[in-house]
């Protein structure tokens, strides 16, 4: 990352910002709470809609796979957007402390193509597999009028013991345990697109690591961290971050704390890349990607190290009285 004594010193002239390229977190999320209060929804996790069904819940969570799908599109590989598909749907319900159960898939598509559709099948097979989780249906919309190329989004379903919810709010004293994403998952790619592609194309070779293309690089699967779920139910963790859309500032979710990550796990190179060729400051950066953590638990302090030991996670940090996010010299709220 670029050196900058000040997390809030704006972008350069011809630096990027996720709202310059299309994507303005802010207002995405006033437009998501306007949806809400239109029909009245009173959701009770940060992740997942739960619907009481006697002695458990039964939860329910919605998402896509974004833009990535240009990047798949641009280098005719479809392969593995099934198994990102798959990943933000069932670590949304991991966050809530949900085990996910069963799944649905929508495809819409400009134009029937049987390859593509069969790629993007074997994706999510593999994405099952790794959840764990049973495919119960799904649908293939063919509206030329309404879409350009294609659509990929899910719906996924879970079930858990009322007691196994997690309570979503961090206590001030908690350890914070973070798990390492595999690269830029599925969120910020309109930025990042915007940003690699200002010199390069996508089959040029990523210049960090000879051994893949920027576009592969681009196109690696989301990490899904269903096997989180045991170890975090068992060693009392209080509240989950899944870090995705608003990057570092989503640990707020787990409720008004200062959380102060002075140990953060590094980053992979991709991220370096794209702040350089997009010229993009470490805030901007922190706001929009995981910057090499995928998911952030709150433990009680005194059980961090047998969490850690059982998952191959890291104590990055620390929760203390407050309301924003420290990282890396950065004040985030």
């Amino acid at each position: 990352m670029t050196d900058q004594t000040d997390g809030s010193e704006s972008a350069s002239e011809d630096g990027l910002t996720y709202a310059e390229t299309g994507v303005d977190i802010e207002a995405s999320e006033d437009a998501t709470a306007a949806l809400l209060e239109a029909f009245g929804s009173d959701l009770t996790t940060e992740y997942a809609g739960l619907l009481d069904i006697g002695d458990r819940y039964l939860a329910l969570a919605t998402d896509g796979v974004g833009t990535k799908l240009l990047v798949a599109e641009a280098i005719e590989d479809f392969s593995t957007i099934g198994i990102d598909c798959i990943a933000m749907n069932v670590n949304d319900l991991v966050a809530a402390g949900v085990e996910p159960t069963g799944f649905v898939d929508y495809l819409a598509i400009d134009e029937p193509d049987d390859e593509i559709t069969n790629e993007i099948g074997e994706g999510l097979a593999v994405g099952l597999e790794q959840a764990d989780l049973t495919l119960l249906g799904g649908e293939t919309a063919v509206m030329p009028d309404v879409v350009t190329g294609f659509d990929l989004a899910g719906t996924c379903v879970g079930l858990a013991p009322k007691d196994e919810i997690l309570d979503g709010e961090a206590a001030v004293g908690d350890a914070l345990v973070g798990f390492p994403s595999n690269g830029i998952h599925s969120n910020g790619l309109t930025l990042a697109r915007e940003a690699v592609t200002r010199n390069h194309d996508y089959a040029d070779t990523f210049p960090l690591d000879p051994e893949v293309t920027i576009g592969e690089e681009l196109l690696r699967p989301t990490r899904i961290y269903t096997d989180l779920l045991e170890p975090m139910v068992e060693t009392d963790v209080r509240a989950a971050a899944h870090v995705t859309g608003g990057g570092w500032t989503n640990l707020l979710r787990m409720g008004e704390n200062r959380y102060v990550v002075d140990d953060p796990l590094p980053a992979q190179p991709i991220f370096e890349f794209v702040q350089t060729e997009g010229d993009v400051t470490d805030e901007e950066m922190h706001r929009t990607f995981n910057m090499g953590t995928g998911f952030v638990v709150a433990v009680p302090p005194e059980q961090a190290d047998s969490l850690v030991e059982r998952t191959g996670g890291q104590v990055i940090g620390r929760v203390e009285d407050g309301e924003s996010v420290e990282i890396r010299g950065l004040s985030l709220s």
